[in-house]
């Protein structure tokens, strides 16, 4: 960038919304010439806001590992935050709002903020990339244009391409309410999210039998035609006392070290949403929904994120879809893993309903089937965490 500006100064901003939750002035402006400007749902991400992300138990770093920061952030702040702003943030074509590189550059500096001072569980490196002194996560290289590639492994430290943050911090805490715009819903929200946290009621959802999906997933039952709208709702899955057997061995073969687990055996759960499909105002965003499995009737936000599998939204719907399939999968294998034998003898999925400005009112989502599988895939990576690498520097 600084070469086609021609200027060596040039720096590019991100937007820091753990300190300042409103989008920033400049994005907001409608002054025609105003090429910062884009017409957007809502301009507050506050309800995107977690700490999970920088809990003191997180040290992996990418997905396929149990309690990783790559997933985490990924489910919040990352996607809420496409969701909550809508318009083309809701879209796969969210770069053309000027606003998503602020957004990007903030979410990598989050990650480096994270990393610090030791690099945590992220896989090592040497600089430059080899085979012998670096894990085969950083192999490769990224290709963004015919001509214009990267190798992998100088990513892993933003000073190996050339650049630092302003503030290397990571947040604390979230911002104070009085940040948030005191004429939104914002304030309420956050208020009985601080509290108390009760499961939606359940809704009357025809039942879909249990089935084999593919030689090594099988459902073991689910419920189809959830319409999702302003209300949060539950989906009991009815599964057969075969297939909570068939669920309780599955979470007893995962806790096994990989060496120990007899090929072809399930591993592995996972809630699956399927034959998504967005509607009417739906598809601009300003809405999203947090996914939990068994959520107690009643419990308190921070204990809830155990039962948290991750977020659906128009953004995450419209990737699903990018890809062919309008389907998104959750790793469900270490929230199950933690409940106890009582805890499993039922199994409920629930869609909690986060409002932002503007958001659309009735129904927004439709899915088309809800379900729970086991697989044959292992639940996470298990291979040893030992850094081959020198230190994160």
């Amino acid at each position: 960038m600084r070469l086609v500006s021609q200027d060596n100064t040039l720096s590019m901003p991100y937007w820091n919304y753990y300190k300042f939750p409103k989008m920033p002035v400049e994005f907001t402006d409608p002054t025609p010439g105003n090429p910062l400007y884009m017409p957007r749902t809502g301009t507050n991400v506050y309800n995107a806001l977690t700490m999970s992300p920088f809990a003191s138990g997180v040290w992996n770093f990418q997905h396929g590992t149990m309690n990783a920061f790559e997933p985490k952030i990924e489910s919040a702040p990352h996607n809420p935050v496409h969701n909550l702003i809508g318009g083309a943030m809701a879209t796969m074509t969210s770069p053309r709002d000027p606003i998503f590189f602020l957004h990007h550059a903030n979410i990598d500096r989050l990650w480096h903020a994270w990393a610090l001072p030791d690099g945590k569980g992220i896989p090592g490196t040497s600089n430059p990339y080899s085979a012998s002194t670096s894990s085969p996560y950083w192999a490769g290289n990224f290709t963004y244009a015919p001509g214009l590639t990267m190798p992998r492994y100088r990513t892993y430290y933003p000073g190996w391409l050339n650049f630092g943050y302003s503030d290397n911090t990571k947040p604390t805490a979230l911002p104070p309410l009085a940040r948030a715009n005191p004429d939104s819903p914002i304030k309420l929200v956050q208020a009985q999210a601080a509290s108390l946290l009760t499961r939606p009621g359940t809704g009357d959802f025809p039942a879909t039998a249990a089935r084999a999906v593919s030689a090594n997933q099988r459902s073991l039952g689910g419920v189809s035609g959830v319409v999702l709208a302003e209300t949060s709702v539950s989906a009991r899955l009815p599964l057969a006392a075969s297939s909570l057997q068939m669920l309780q061995d599955t979470i007893t073969v995962a806790a096994r070290p990989p060496p120990q687990i007899p090929s072809g055996n399930f591993q592995s759960v996972v809630v699956v949403l399927d034959k998504l499909l967005l509607l009417g105002a739906g598809a601009k965003g300003g809405y999203f929904y947090n996914v939990y499995i068994n959520l107690p009737f009643i419990t308190d936000a921070e204990r809830a994120r155990r039962y948290f599998l991750g977020t659906v939204g128009a953004f995450e719907v419209a990737g699903a879809a990018h890809h062919g399939l309008a389907k998104l999968e959750y790793q469900a294998t270490d929230v199950l893993s933690q409940l106890s034998a009582f805890e499993l003898q039922d199994v409920t999925v629930s869609l909690v309903r986060i409002s932002g400005e503007n958001h659309p009112r009735g129904a927004v989502l439709k899915l088309g089937d809800v379900r729970i599988e086991v697989s044959t895939v292992p639940p996470w990576d298990a291979s040893p965490r030992g850094r081959p690498g020198p230190c994160y520097c």
